[in-house]
């Protein structure tokens, strides 16, 4: 174990390629380079409220035993061997190209060996200024910070592909922010998380030297991830399988989150990672009732661009815009849009297989798509609340019984009271599902093992994450504690107390349901 502030860390991403090492934090355009020198701004008092322990040990990080390394944490410290920098990097936002964005609030330390050899990127969010902050402030406030620390390990425990959260550290500082963009400005209590990945290169990355015709950039970006990232591609074809893999990678994403429930809020191509990973949590959100047009960011009114429905559709032309990055570097288009047209087939071959272990399916028979399909179609006319359901699902008997004997097994998945059609509805449903079900050739065990393995039972609502937030600024962090400890378990009965859906009175409270991108 070796501790922040003492470590000889790597730098090998700033040592590949050129930068702005002049350390001016003033935002502005950084033609020809991928990062800008960008050192911290101190902050008044910074005091460390949560640690990752487990990533801790996995990385062979020492627990902050001084002011030292609690200082690295927030900011205040830079050790001798770090090079902290901002990326640069561009995006299409909500459809549109943006041009040139980068890091606004998150400057990257430097690179950590682990015991494995293996490298992670240690990046502050929330750490002041950059280059690429615009007219914004680099900071962030405790409320987004507690979220992003939570879930980031949450999707982890889920076991979602993601970036991590290491530490949550108090700056002492107040933040101005207009939470809603409603013309309603206030101060907050400031915060800053530690967040680690392999990389924190995203498809943005890539369509920056494209737009700016800076190809050596771009080849060389593209040849240095592939490398690192990618080691088992190689040969004259190595780019077109690499992006063959990034569609593979980002369709199990999309499944993967809808496996949980997952709604990101802000798929904009900046916030799309390389490596297939969750990265960037803003206004995201759980499903509390499956609803596929709901959308946790307030921003993305009216149009609902990443509903949870459209997610896959959106990695689909996410992955369109970074093909589109990419071209330059082939003799032609027509290989490259070959790769593109399978990411249907690949996303509904694992979505249906995913749909197969949440319903307890050894695998996906004819007429099982169509079954499928009735399952979220009810989930979704009548309302139900998807993790609860499907928790009630595996307590249904291979005989189900009379219909008001199987209503009443799902009576707490109800978010209101179901007509007499509704009942019939959903009681041929599950007659249909159990008739289904028996088809298996395994033990009733095995079924089990496999649906307990698809659903969990426990996730972060919104709710009771404003709930820990509201707390933690009056000074308490008893209910964030029980959180912390609840995300590491989620598939199992023992934190029961959060197995329940949301309460009326979060349907409407602001920051319950729907979040601004300053969220």
């Amino acid at each position: 174990m070796q501790s922040l502030s003492t470590k000889e860390y790597k730098n090998e991403f700033v040592t590949a390629f050129d930068g702005d090492d002049s350390g001016n934090l003033k935002p502005r355009q950084t033609p020809g380079v991928l990062y800008s020198k960008a050192v911290p701004t101190p902050v008044k008092k910074p005091e460390l409220l949560a640690w990752s322990e487990e990533l801790a040990q996995q990385l062979g990080i020492e627990k902050p035993t001084d002011q030292k390394d609690v200082d690295v944490l927030g900011g205040n410290h830079v050790a001798p061997s770090m090079y902290p920098y901002a990326a640069c990097y561009a995006g299409h936002q909500f459809g549109n190209w943006a041009g040139q964005l980068g890091d606004g609030r998150a400057i990257t330390l430097g690179e950590w060996q682990a015991p494995d050899g293996n490298s992670w990127e240690l990046q502050l969010k929330g750490a002041g200024m950059t280059p690429y902050s615009r007219r914004a402030d680099g900071r962030a406030v405790l409320r987004s910070s507690v979220r992003e620390y939570l879930m980031s390990e949450a999707m982890h425990y889920l076991g979602v592909p993601t970036t991590r959260a290491l530490s949550l550290v108090s700056t002492g500082d107040q933040v101005m922010r207009d939470m809603f963009y409603n013309g309603n400005p206030a101060f907050e209590p400031g915060a800053i998380v530690m967040r680690v990945a392999p990389s924190f290169l995203r498809f943005g990355s890539f369509e920056m030297p494209a737009a700016r015709q800076e190809k050596e950039n771009l080849q060389k970006l593209v040849d240095w991830t592939i490398s690192r990232y990618y080691l088992h591609i190689q040969g004259e074809n190595r780019i077109l399988e690499w992006f063959k893999e990034i569609l593979e990678r980002t369709a199990a994403l999309m499944v993967e989150w809808m496996r949980v429930g997952f709604v990101h809020g802000v798929m904009n191509t900046d916030n799309m990672s390389i490596l297939g990973l969750t990265i960037d949590y803003g206004p995201f959100s759980f499903l509390d009732d499956y609803d596929p047009d709901f959308t946790p960011n307030t921003t993305d009114l009216p149009g609902r661009r990443y509903a949870f429905g459209k997610q896959a559709s959106i990695g689909y032309w996410n992955l369109g815009c970074l093909a589109s990055a990419i071209a330059p570097l082939l003799p032609g288009t027509e290989e490259l849009v070959a790769v593109l047209e399978t990411y249907s087939d690949s996303f509904h071959e694992k979505y249906y297989a995913m749909m197969a272990n949440k319903l307890g399916l050894e695998a996906v028979q004819e007429g099982d798509q169509e079954l499928i399909t009735r399952f979220t179609d009810a989930l979704y006319t009548l309302n139900l609340d998807l993790t609860i359901f499907f928790q009630q699902l595996m307590e249904l008997p291979q005989e189900p019984g009379t219909e008001a004997e199987v209503i009443a097994l799902f009576q707490d998945s109800f978010y209101r009271e179901l007509g007499k059609e509704e009942q019939t509805t959903l009681f041929t449903l599950l007659q249909d599902y159990a008739t289904r079900l028996n088809a298996n050739t395994g033990s009733r065990e095995e079924t089990l093992a496999r649906m307990q393995k698809a659903n969990p039972r426990i996730i972060l609502r919104n709710y009771l994450l404003h709930q820990a937030i509201e707390e933690l600024e009056r000074g308490e962090n008893t209910l964030f504690q029980k959180l912390q400890a609840a995300m590491k378990d989620p598939y199992s009965r023992h934190f029961d107390e959060f197995f329940a859906k949301r309460p009326d009175w979060a349907s409407q409270k602001a920051g319950c349901s729907m979040l601004s991108c300053s969220s």
